[in-house]
C-alpha cells in the first residue's frame, strides 16, 4: 500500500513539475503515473550501473556528476514514454533537481513518529 502511495505522489510530482517548467510536458495524469513508475525501474536497475561506470568522474566532481545521471535518466524515460518529452538536457537537470526535493517533501508526510507506535 505504501509503494502505490509513493507512486501517486510521484506522479503528482511529475505532473506539477510539468505545469511549472516550460521544458517538460505530460499529456495526461495516467501519463504521469506510468513516468513515476518508469523512473523508479530506472533508478533501481540503470542508475547502479550507471554510478558505477562513471565512479572516477563521480569522484573527481565530488558528487556532482549524479546530477547528470539522473538527468540522463529523465532523458530515458523521455525516450520510452510517448506522453512524457523533455525539451534539452537542461531542462531535464533543473527537472531532476526539483523533481528530488518535491518528493522528499512530499515523502516526509507518509513518515510516521516511531515513538507514537
Amino acid at each position: 500500500m505504501k509503494l502505490i502511495i509513493r507512486l501517486l505522489l510521484n506522479a503528482i510530482a511529475v505532473v506539477v513539475l510539468s505545469k511549472v517548467l516550460n521544458g517538460v510536458a505530460v499529456d495526461s495524469y495516467i501519463t504521469a503515473i506510468i513516468v513515476a513508475v518508469v523512473l523508479s525501474v530506472l533508478n533501481l536497475v540503470v542508475k547502479p550501473i550507471l554510478v558505477i561506470l562513471t565512479l572516477p568522474i563521480t569522484i573527481v566532481t565530488l558528487g556532482l556528476f549524479l546530477i547528470i545521471i539522473n538527468a540522463l535518466i529523465i532523458l530515458l524515460a523521455d525516450k520510452l514514454i510517448d506522453g512524457f518529452s523533455v525539451s534539452s538536457l537542461w531542462s531535464a537537470i533543473l527537472f531532476s533537481i526539483l523533481l528530488s526535493i518535491l518528493q522528499s517533501l512530499l515523502h516526509s508526510f507518509l513518515k510516521t513518529d516511531k515513538k507514537n507506535k
